[in-house]
């Protein structure tokens, strides 16, 4: 595992797109609603927040290759997980654990003690994997339409 920099953001395509395909399966509302936004779009905005200082991403390497990353966000005194993704035939390895580490060690080097996520409704083994970590639901958010 490690961190990385902006120029290896596009290498991360392949984890979003997988991404999209889990939600188009698990979500109870939404399917096929996923990506919300273009790759290209989403790939430039994790550059420019790199760049910024406003995130930081940690990969999960296997083989040279990226199984997964793990996006966090930093704000003046909260923090966020923006994604956490971790390729199908990699789940259940540890990587998911080895990215929620990263991203607990990072807040807290930052001195952040609140911290969000949000999951997609359905997405029960993510929700799952939040909960060990001390996550709590504090709200639902109600979206009609895209």
């Amino acid at each position: 595992m490690r961190e990385i920099a902006s120029t290896e953001v596009p290498k991360l395509r392949v984890c979003l797109e997988s991404l999209a395909e889990h939600h188009n399966t698990v979500s109870n509302n939404f399917r096929g609603n996923y990506p919300s936004r273009p790759y290209e779009n989403t790939l430039k905005l994790f550059e420019e927040a790199l760049i910024n200082k406003t995130s930081r991403i940690a990969v999960a390497e296997e083989q040279g290759g990226i199984v997964g990353f793990c996006k966090i966000d930093i704000c003046a005194d909260s923090g966020r997980i923006d994604y956490i993704v971790i390729l199908k035939e990699h789940r259940g390895k540890g990587c998911g654990k080895l990215l929620m580490d990263w991203a607990m060690r990072m807040f807290e080097e930052y001195d952040i003690h609140r911290i969000e996520v949000k999951a997609v409704d359905g997405n029960d083994d993510a929700i799952r994997l939040y909960e060990k970590y001390g996550f709590k639901i504090n709200a639902h958010i109600l979206v009609k339409g895209r």
